[in-house]
C-alpha cells in the first residue's frame, strides 16, 4: 500500500469517526464535572471493564475453534466408522455364501473314492480343486472379517469418546458465552450511569493519554520505521481490513458484516491466502516475532500483557482495528492501547490451523 493511500484512508477514517478507544491514562487525574468521581478513576474502571469483556471473548473464541475442530473430528469418525459397518456387513454374507458353497459341495465320500468312482477323473480333481479353493476363500474372509470388527469396535469407542468432547466443549462454551454477556453488562451498566458531561470529559481525558503515547512511541529509539512498504500478502490483508472500516464490532464475530479484534485479522491473512490462529493469543504466541522498528504496513500489533486485543498495522504510525463493543472498525493510533509487541503470519505458512473455506 503507497504512502499516498495510507494517508488518504487515514485521513479519511480519521476525520468520519469519532469513538473511543482503551488507552492507559497518563495524564493526571481531574474531577469531573458534576464533582462526583475523578475521570481518570472512571476510565480506569472502564478501561478494565473493557480488558476483562476482551479476555473472557479470546478465551470463547479458542473454545469454538475447539468446537469447530471437535465437530470435525466427530463427523470424520462417524463417516468412518459406516463405512467399515457396511464392509463389516459384506464381509459377513460373502463368508455366509462361502460356508454354503463349500457345505453344498462336500459329501462323506473320501477324495480318493470319489476320484475312482468318477466315469471322467480329471472332472473329480478339478471339482476338488474348486473346494479347496473355497475352503482357502472361506478362512481369508474370516480373516478379514475378524480384523474389521475389531476395527469397528475401535471406531466406534472413538467416535463416543469424541462426542462426550464435543458435548464438553459445548458446555464449557456456553459459560464462556455468559460470562461475555455479563462482562459487557457491566460496561453497559457504568456508562448508563455517567451524565452526558462526564462522557465528554471521559472521552476527552481518554484522548489525551492516547495522544501522549502516541508522541512516546513515534519518537523513542525504536519507534516503527515510514518507509518500509508490505508484502503482496499484507498488502492483500490490509486492503481487505480497510474496505471493513465502519463495520460494526461483536464479540465472537469472523465477518462478513461484523468483527472482533481477532476475527478481523485472521479474515484478512486469510484473503491473502495464509491462515492464522483465530485468537489475538494464539497470533502472539504462534506467528514470528518482529520488532516495532521492523513494521511494515499488514503486520500485526498484539496489545495488553496478556495479548487479548491484535490490530493490522497500516502504516505511519496508524493502525486499522475492530476496537470493542459499541464501536466499529476504524483507523487509529498505534499507541491506543500497550503495546505487548508484533507479529509477521509471513513465514508461518503451514503452523496456523487452515480454514476449510479460506475465509
Amino acid at each position: 500500500m503507497s504512502g499516498r493511500l495510507v494517508r488518504l484512508v487515514c485521513t479519511v477514517a480519521v476525520a468520519a469517526q469519532a469513538v473511543l478507544v482503551a488507552a492507559p491514562a497518563t495524564a493526571a487525574a481531574e474531577p469531573d464535572p458534576a464533582g462526583q468521581r475523578p475521570v481518570a478513576e472512571l476510565l480506569t474502571d472502564l478501561q478494565r471493564l473493557y480488558r476483562e469483556a476482551e479476555r473472557a471473548t479470546e478465551t470463547y473464541n479458542a473454545t469454538e475453534e475447539k468446537l469447530k475442530e471437535q465437530r470435525a473430528r466427530v463427523a470424520r469418525l462417524d463417516g468412518e466408522l459406516a463405512r467399515v459397518r457396511l464392509s463389516l456387513h459384506d464381509s459377513r454374507g460373502a463368508a455366509g455364501r462361502l460356508a454354503r458353497q463349500q457345505y453344498q459341495s462336500s459329501t462323506d465320500i473320501s477324495p480318493y473314492v470319489r476320484l475312482l468312482l468318477a466315469r471322467n477323473p480329471q472332472q473329480a480333481l478339478d471339482q476338488g480343486h474348486v473346494i479347496g479353493q473355497l475352503a482357502r476363500d472361506r478362512a481369508e474372509t474370516v480373516g478379514r472379517l475378524t480384523g474389521t470388527e475389531r476395527k469397528a469396535d475401535e471406531l466406534a469407542r472413538k467416535a463416543r469418546e469424541a462426542l462426550d468432547r464435543q458435548l464438553t466443549l459445548t458446555e464449557k462454551r456456553k459459560k464462556q458465552r455468559d460470562e461475555v454477556r455479563d462482562r459487557l453488562d457491566d460496561i453497559e451498566g457504568l456508562l448508563a450511569g455517567l451524565t452526558p458531561e462526564q462522557l465528554t470529559a471521559l472521552a476527552d481525558f481518554e484522548k489525551k493519554g492516547i495522544d501522549e503515547a502516541q508522541r512516546e512511541i513515534m519518537s523513542a529509539p525504536g519507534a516503527p520505521g515510514t518507509s518500509l512498504e508490505p508484502s503482496r500478502a499484507g498488502d492483500t490483508a490490509l486492503r481487505y481490513a480497510v474496505q471493513q472500516i465502519g463495520k460494526p464490532y461483536e464479540w465472537g464475530a469472523e465477518g462478513p458484516e461484523t468483527y472482533d479484534c481477532s476475527g478481523l485479522t485472521s479474515r484478512a491473512w486469510a484473503k491473502a491466502g495464509i491462515p492464522i490462529p483465530r485468537t489475538s493469543q494464539e497470533q502472539w504466541a504462534q506467528l514470528p516475532h518482529i520488532p516495532l522498528t521492523d513494521l511494515r504496513p499488514g503486520d500485526l500489533v498484539i496489545y495488553h500483557p496478556d495479548a487479548t486485543h491484535v490490530a493490522l498495522y497500516l502504516g505511519e504510525g496508524m493502525i486499522v482495528h475492530a476496537p470493542r463493543t459499541g464501536e466499529r472498525i476504524e483507523v487509529a493510533p498505534l499507541g491506543s492501547l500497550p503495546i505487548r509487541g508484533a507479529v509477521r503470519p509471513e513465514g508461518a505458512r503451514g503452523t496456523a490451523r487452515a480454514t476449510a473455506d479460506n475465509r
